[in-house]
């Protein structure tokens, strides 16, 4: 059985206030939330002390979004492996959209920091996906297995999940079918030396289309971006049918 994982991405999302407000409003939907599947909030790092200490006890398990490859050292704005397991951190996401797009994110580092996430016992959200021009041109395929192949040098597949989250679909209002979300899903699937790691869907998840994203057979779950991260429209996606 593969695990669910319904995973916040907030970026640079939620101040301290927000996050607080936000957790008063989504924690009482969490007695309807099934069992079967996990919550995961990746904060920005300014809010992982204050959401790890609100967290404690709670089933809500706390992600952050992003991790350097060294331990230690004058990395101005990142931070490191030692730094989050001191917040108690799970999950951390490596080489979203934004980074690789905007920042010049190379899959040379993303591996690097895959590795470190592993190293120190977390489990990374590896982020793969297209942009507009690279679908139109039919390279969606080629892209992601590229991806692939470079990012997972050296990785654990026993501990990892991944998000497809085609670029052209965040922030964009386009929205990528359900079936073909499932299709590039599968496709990621047939690539992995472990099938049954759990691969999320990560392009415009809304209350609206989410039953129909996880009815999907490929599809283990989303990482939900800023536009649902509302305390009832999380709560309508984590308590999806």
């Amino acid at each position: 059985m593969r695990k669910v994982i319904i995973a916040g991405n907030w970026k640079m999302f939620k101040t301290q206030t927000e996050a607080q407000e936000f957790l008063q409003g989504f924690t009482s939907h969490l007695d309807e939330t099934s069992e079967d599947r996990e919550v995961v909030l990746c904060v920005p790092f300014t809010t992982l002390g204050m959401m790890s200490k609100s967290l404690h006890g709670s089933r809500i398990l706390l992600g952050a979004q992003n991790i350097h490859w060294e331990d230690s050292g004058a990395y101005t704005g990142e931070i490191s492996g030692p730094m989050l397991l001191e917040f108690g951190i799970r999950y951390v996401v490596v080489g979203h959209s934004e980074r690789r797009q905007y920042f010049g994110e190379t899959d040379e580092t993303v591996n690097w920091r895959l590795r470190a996430a592993q190293r120190h016992g977390l489990t990374p959200i590896l982020c793969v996906g297209e942009t507009k021009q690279q679908r139109d041109a039919g390279e969606t395929e080629r892209v992601i297995f590229s991806q692939l192949e470079k990012d997972l040098i050296g990785v654990d597949q026993n501990n990892l999940v991944i998000a497809y989250e085609p670029i052209w679909a965040i922030g964009t209002g386009d929205t990528c079918e359900t079936t073909e979300a499932n299709r590039v899903i599968g496709l990621i699937r047939s690539k992995l030396i472990n099938p049954n790691v759990t691969i999320q869907y990560g392009g415009s998840v809304k209350p609206d289309n989410i039953d129909d994203i996880m009815a999907q057979p490929e599809i283990d779950g989303a990482l939900v971006g800023g536009a649902s991260l509302q305390p009832e429209s999380f709560a309508r996606i984590v308590n999806y049918q």
